[in-house]
């Protein structure tokens, strides 16, 4: 929820032509899928590669960004060695590792960025070797007044209707699997789910994949009209009851269920995962304070960047020109950055160009649509309008909405409703990982399973009231 992680020089956002040389081919089959992220000075950027054989040679697509399956040029396999490069606006993406086993871990270098990557591959088996799933998937489109939205139903086994529910993802611009460091969160949530005899419609955000329009372009307000929009997909197959299907938001997405369950009665049931409760600036000083501090960062420094969020939200709604805060949040970024480990600061070459870079992206995204209605959303409106049955769960270590922050509005906001259950998993971080720090620096290096009971919680709770 709202953790806009600044990304380095080194984002890439192209399409370049797909290379279609011959390569050589040795150490074991690399075709599939590998999820996995560059190491940046402000976090991890999320990314994943798929591998395909054809009779020109071996070729590569990547998702990152929202953007989906850009295809990649150079791409090589030989004596263990993997290469692929992708060009975009700001200058070729090159990433160039080694294999060993089931991991790829490297260099990337991009502009004035030279960091490393690592790679996992998302499913072990080889491929042809898969087990089929034990259900049905269909591609599904709907609309959303003039918003074209794309995803997939999973439907169980067995004969219908089933209840269903709509999957609903978090800020930014997500896939249908809203893939975090290479989590692929709402994949593993919409499969369990589907086993367990509930069908399942998860979608591509707003620009993404087919999806049209704009996340940054829109609010959450505008996101509730997308899920409602779903849940009338959902509801009109033949195998769904409609009077069974409801929403499972995750971080923002569970602030857009809320939502759109006080909007509509078509909305049976709402699962609220990791979901704000709170205004987002209020957000956004716990969560950036509780993130520094398990980066180590001196208390001083975080009471000044608490102060200087303060300032610039103020400056904000007061429709004041915000490029009078340049000098002072470039000097903060680069006084940051100068306290890094040196390893990490090596990775930055043109230190004047990253600052300028990380200035503009967040003068620039601060003033959208999106950022300035979540800066001043109070979702305790909607929670009150909700009297559908709730299921609200928190992480413990969750830097990102703090259980402290948000379990108390979230219990006065459900106050009036008689079905109400709200949990807090212990050691679970902000993606439902079973974490250390809770920090998002560590997202990309747990393991990608979500903590013990997780996903029986959510199954259990909706069968118990829907599952027959």
């Amino acid at each position: 929820m709202a953790l806009r992680m600044l990304v380095a020089a080194g984002c890439v956002l192209a399409s370049p032509a797909l290379a279609q040389e011959p390569v050589a081919v040795s150490g074991g089959s690399i075709e599939g899928k590998w999820t996995g992220a560059v190491v940046l000075p402000t976090g991890g950027l999320p990314f994943s590669v798929t591998f395909e054989r054809a009779d020109e040679g071996l070729s590569a697509a990547m998702d990152i960004q929202g953007q989906l399956g850009l295809p990649l040029t150079a791409v090589s396999y030989v004596d263990g060695r993997v290469h692929f490069e992708l060009d975009s606006p700001i200058g070729l993406a090159a990433w160039d590792g080694a294999r060993d086993g089931d991991t790829i871990e490297g260099e990337f270098k991009q502009g004035v960025v030279t960091t490393t990557f690592s790679l996992t591959r998302a499913d072990v088996a080889e491929p042809g070797t898969e087990e089929p799933a034990p259900y049905r998937a269909e591609e599904v489109s709907f609309e959303n007044g003039d918003i074209h939205l794309e995803g997939t139903l999973t439907l169980p086994e067995g004969t219908g209707p089933f209840p269903g529910v709509v999957l609903i993802t978090g800020s930014g611009p997500q896939d249908r699997d809203e893939v975090v460091a290479g989590f692929p969160i709402f994949r593993l949530l919409s499969d369990h789910l589907t086993r367990q005899g509930i069908a399942v419609l998860r979608y591509d955000d707003r620009g993404v994949g087919g999806s049209t329009g704009s996340v940054s372009a829109s609010t959450t307000s505008d996101f509730a009209g997308d899920a409602l929009a779903g849940i009338a997909r959902l509801s009109e197959h033949p195998d769904v009851d409609p009077a069974r299907v409801g929403l499972v938001g995750h971080s923002e997405g569970a602030v857009v269920a809320s939502l759109a369950a006080s909007r509509s009665e078509a909305v049976r049931f709402a699962v609220m995962l990791a979901g704000s409760t709170v205004p987002g600036t209020e957000i956004l000083y716990v969560q950036s304070a509780a993130i520094q501090r398990a980066s180590g960062v001196p208390e001083d420094r975080i009471a000044w960047n608490t102060d200087f969020q303060r300032r610039l939200f103020a400056a904000l709604e007061a429709g004041e020109d915000l490029e009078a805060h340049r000098e002072e949040l470039g000097a903060a970024i680069r006084e940051g950055i100068e306290a890094l480990p040196e390893a990490q600061r090596a990775s930055i070459a043109d230190l004047d160009g990253y600052v300028r870079t990380q200035v503009s992206q967040q003068i620039d995204g601060l003033q959208s649509p999106w950022y300035r209605y979540f800066l001043t959303y109070d979702p305790a409106e909607s929670l009150r309008g909700t009297r559908v049955p709730v299921l609200a769960l928190f992480g413990e270590l969750d830097l990102q909405v703090l259980p402290e922050q948000n379990r108390g509005p979230m219990e006065e906001g459900l106050a009036g409703n008689p079905d109400a259950t709200i949990q807090v998993l212990p050691r679970a971080n902000h993606l439902f990982q079973a974490a250390t720090t809770g920090s998002p620096a560590e997202y990309a290096m747990l393991e990608q399973d979500f903590v013990d009971g997780f996903l029986d919680t959510v199954s259990d709770w909706i069968l118990a009231r829907f599952g027959s």
